[in-house]
């Protein structure tokens, strides 16, 4: 494919033993001093040690050369070095002018260190430190900076510094040619029109904050309620956030006006999911009489310091006036994050971090001041000009024969050969560029289009690499259930018709049971066993498998139609739930399609609150389970569980599922699970491994009170906790195994056959699983059916990485897929290095992999996290030289829009993120 880059295979065994005897001769030879450890090390080193220490790019006959290759390059390398006034001419007075303003900046604008907190309820006069204010800041300049910032951002081009020279020049009178007007009237059009663009845009910023910084919430004191400005929030407050309000800072939960003791709120405007998260009230305060009692108890919230992780949080609330003192450990599910929605009831919280503290503040980055390619091809050929105008004027000096003050005759002539760069070619284009975006706005073929800058609309027309994310984007982020497997059978669309019927004959046979054992003495199990041995074998399993699916999950159901009194009412009566006003709210879609599926097979979730659930059986008996414990899904464990208690049988039943990686060393043996897994995967299903665990009372007993005091700790409370969920998580019995697809968008691929005939190269960079990733590319036809794909198996040092490059690098023609999930390895150093297949690559052979994978008709990067998406970005920009697009729905992408050169956010599932 690339056979212009020079990566060789790494050298055998036989030349690396001769290469080590050669520098171990060497060194002998040089005396004591130099190299007396010197070959015991190289002896003892293995293959990718001395990769490391290597050049780069090594030549093979290197590897195999006498000890002079080794110690001469670096050295040739250090002394090709640039130095003194070459170094500072070819970019080292950058270095020097962006090291100073880094160092003026840092000094004018230190960073207060951030530390963990003692909040007081209701007293924010206890704070111990000062906190900023709660306001909200988007505007870039302010009254002082605001013309200085418009003149730089204006004057650092060529083009704009040339005719402000030219026309300062007619103040000097020697050098004055013509009327003051003529040079300044252009000029001074362009600098009014840019700089009435930057006021209304700057005063349109000034008015959105001031309308949300002077959003009025009413704030709970000593005398009552008294309404306060969203900017005079202090840490310590208590605020009270009425339903659809936005929360105005990030505050822990105390009291809420559900009696479940839990609401729901909307997170789109925080990390793009649409979908409702459950948040919990402090249990000490919700159990409260009244709201007052709040200031009648001494109690306070140790928070840690402010952090970007928006999924995460670790406190602890305590009480001191109570005997004893009560002490509750509060996790993410007990915080609100300011620029979220409250979606049901009223919620109470206390603040404890407000402004430029907050998680949504701190997430948020100064985008960069996007440039467009006509831009800097104009200051290029403006540049080109200039040097044409001067040597122009230097052949007429010339020709005058240098008479007289020639430098003044040189620069009178500059000045008449200036028209030759006409300063209406740059009024001209920012008119055309705005007539571009009003044209786009008003196409009838992309109805809803929004253009959020004029400055880069033409960009479309130049990319050359289109960078999208799968899920919500190429993807509709709609589950459907497709697959039910259970081992030994397989269950799809077409035969769901059987699921129901198992479920049907499996709770008749539960039934019957019932029945017989309270007027007989047959033991329930007795009784069971007059059944067919093969009928009650595959019913049960499977009724095991959908009881498993209907409990483990965080999914609500929410009774919109009948208000939030009509819910209370609804989860009190059997008679009064209603499948037309039911939809169910979760965290991830993929939930939600599991229990719709539950539902459409006879086993429907009815009810839920923090303690308890209820199912629906096909006969509409109401099945009741306590809820004891539920451990929520993380990226780092992938999977998620709970643990349930039957109140009819008071059996206590650990139910995880999650990803197939993170499951399989989980359950018990099994001989096709993974082959499974491979099946579902190739159809393009997103599956879900469940398993089950049973527990006696003294097992969970024990459980609880190792969890309870894990969960207390205030140093690496996150690992304790994980520890000690990670000792049930043995020997599971393995249940079934689930494929929910996800719909592709419509005319998904017509587009993107249009594009790869247009040129355009395009990367998909998905966080889902490798399998997964390839299936949507193939279907999607990023990646044709009869093209070659080459996945890049993962690696784990230099070695690998070089090895596994020149096996890419014979392949031509062929689609690469890269993952970039975590791989916990060691690389010379005592502790263990989380690198992924792409970091270890980007970290050694950062440009011959961009070289390599550049020249793919199409790249597939799986397991990315926003960073990583962002950082391909860059790396296109700065190896190729050329235009990226990156395309995204949700707030995962908002780095990667925001890196490329031109980005678009279209509405889908998750978010309309801003171009």
């Amino acid at each position: 494919m690339a056979e212009q880059i020079p990566l060789y295979p790494v050298r055998s065994a036989a030349a690396l033993a001769a290469a080590n005897r050669k520098r171990a001769a060497y060194f002998s030879a040089a005396g004591p001093g130099l190299g007396a450890d010197r070959p015991s090390r190289y002896q003892l080193e293995d293959e990718s040690a001395h990769l490391d220490e290597m050049p780069l790019m090594m030549s093979e006959e290197g590897f195999e050369n006498d000890e002079s290759d080794y110690h001469t390059l670096p050295r040739a390398r250090i002394t090709r070095r640039k130095r003194g006034l070459e170094w500072f001419v070819c970019g080292g007075w950058k270095f020097l002018c962006t090291s100073c303003c880094d160092w003026l900046i840092n000094i004018c604008q230190r960073k207060r260190e951030l530390k963990a907190r003692t909040v007081w309820l209701g007293c924010p006069e206890k704070c111990e430190e000062k906190h900023p204010r709660n306001s909200i800041k988007n505007q870039k300049y302010n009254i002082f900076t605001f013309i200085p910032g418009v003149l730089y951002e204006q004057f650092k081009f060529f083009l704009n510094l040339y005719f402000l020279i030219v026309s300062c020049s007619q103040f000097v009178p020697a050098l004055k040619i013509g009327y003051l007007y003529t040079y300044w009237a252009p000029l001074g059009f362009v600098l009014a029109v840019t700089i009435m663009r930057e006021a209304v845009d700057e005063f349109r910023r000034f008015q959105r904050d001031k309308e949300v910084n002077s959003q009025l919430y009413s704030k709970l004191t000593v005398r009552g309620k008294v309404q306060v400005k969203s900017s005079d929030i202090q840490v310590g407050d208590l605020i009270i956030v009425e339903k659809n309000q936005r929360i105005p800072s990030d505050m822990v939960f105390l009291r809420t006006s559900e009696k479940a003791g839990s609401c729901f709120i909307r997170t789109d405007q925080l990390d793009g999911e649409t979908d409702w998260k459950l948040k919990v009230a402090v249990s000490c305060t919700q159990r409260l009489p009244a709201l007052g009692d709040l200031f009648s108890i001494n109690a306070y919230v140790y928070a840690q310091k402010p952090q970007l992780d928006i999924h995460s949080f670790e406190g602890t609330f305590t009480r001191e006036d109570s005997d004893p003192p009560v002490h509750e450990s509060l996790s993410i599910e007990n915080t609100l994050w300011a620029s979220t929605v409250v979606a049901s009831g009223t919620v109470i919280g206390v603040v404890i971090y407000t402004g430029k503290e907050t998680r949504s503040v701190m997430n948020t980055s100064n985008p960069k001041n996007k440039v467009g390619l006509l831009d800097l091809e104009l200051n290029q050929l403006t540049k080109a000009l200039f040097l044409a105008l001067v040597a122009l004027s230097v052949v007429m000096v010339t020709l005058q024969g240098f008479a007289g003050p020639w430098y003044r005759s040189l620069f009178r002539f500059l000045l008449l050969f200036s028209y030759i760069i006409p300063i209406s070619l740059r009024v001209n284009l920012d008119m055309g560029k705005a007539a571009y975006g009003w044209m786009i706005m008003k196409d009838e073929n992309i109805p809803g289009t929004v253009v959020r800058t004029s400055t880069i609309p033409e960009e479309l027309g130049r990319l050359v690499y289109l960078l999208t994310d799968k899920t919500g984007t190429l993807t509709q982020n709609e589950m459907v259930f497709k697959r039910l497997h259970l081992g030994t059978v397989s269950y799809g669309t077409d035969t769901m018709d059987e699921i129901q019927n198992h479920l049907v004959n499996a709770y008749a046979q539960m039934q019957c049971q019932a029945g017989g054992s309270s007027t007989a003495s047959t033991p329930p199990r007795k009784a069971q066993s007059s059944a067919p041995k093969v009928r009650r074998s595959v019913s049960s399993r499977v009724h095991e498998a959908v009881k498993a699916v209907a409990l483990c999950h965080n999914v609500t159901p929410v009774y919109e139609a009948c208000g939030m009194a009509g819910e209370t009412e609804v989860a009190e009566a059997d008679q009064d739930f209603s499948d037309d006003n039911r939809t169910y709210q979760a965290s991830s879609p993929d939930e939600v399609a599991l229990v719709r599926w539950t539902e459409s097979v006879g086993l429907t979730l009815v009810s839920r609150d923090l303690t308890s659930m209820q199912l629906r059986t096909p006969s509409g008996q109401i099945l009741t389970y306590c809820i004891l414990q539920t451990f929520p899904f993380t990226s780092e464990s992938k999977r998620m569980g709970v643990i349930v208690r039957d109140e009819s049988t008071a059996e206590i039943t650990f139910y995880m599922k999650g990803a197939d990686v993170a499951m399989a060393s989980i359950v018990q043996y099994n001989d096709w699970l993974e082959e499974e897994c491979g099946n579902m995967a190739r159809e393009g299903l997103r599956t879900l491994v469940v398993a089950k665990r049973a527990l006696t009372e003294e097992q969970y007993q024990d459980f609880e009170s190792r969890y309870n005091q894990a969960k207390l700790s205030l140093h690496d409370r996150t690992l304790k906790v994980a520890a000690v969920v990670e000792s049930l998580e043995r020997e599971m019995e393995l249940l079934c195994l689930t494929g929910v697809e996800d719909q592709l968008q419509a005319d998904v691929r017509p587009t993107l056959e249009m594009l790869r005939n247009a040129g355009i190269k395009i990367w998909m960079l998905t966080g889902d699983k490798l399998e997964t990733a390839t299936c949507i590319a193939k279907s999607s036809h990023l990646v044709s059916r009869t093209q070659d794909t080459h996945v890049f198996r993962p690696v784990t040092s230099r070695g690998e990485a070089h090895l596994e490059l020149n096996a890419f690098r014979r392949k031509h023609d062929c689609a690469l897929v890269i993952s970039g999930d975590s791989l916990e390895v060691r690389l010379a150093c005592p502790r263990p290095v989380h690198l992924s297949s792409l970091e270890v690559c980007l970290k050694y052979y950062e440009h011959e992999f961009v070289e390599l994978a550049c020249q793919c008709p199409a790249v597939v990067c799986c397991r990315c996290s926003p960073t990583q998406k962002a950082h391909i970005v860059k790396l296109l920009q700065q190896h190729t030289g050329r235009r990226t697009c990156a395309i995204g729905d949700g707030g995962n992408d908002v780095s990667m829009i925001q890196a490329a050169d031109c980005g678009i956010g279209i509405e889908g599932k998750t978010l309309e993120v801003p171009a």
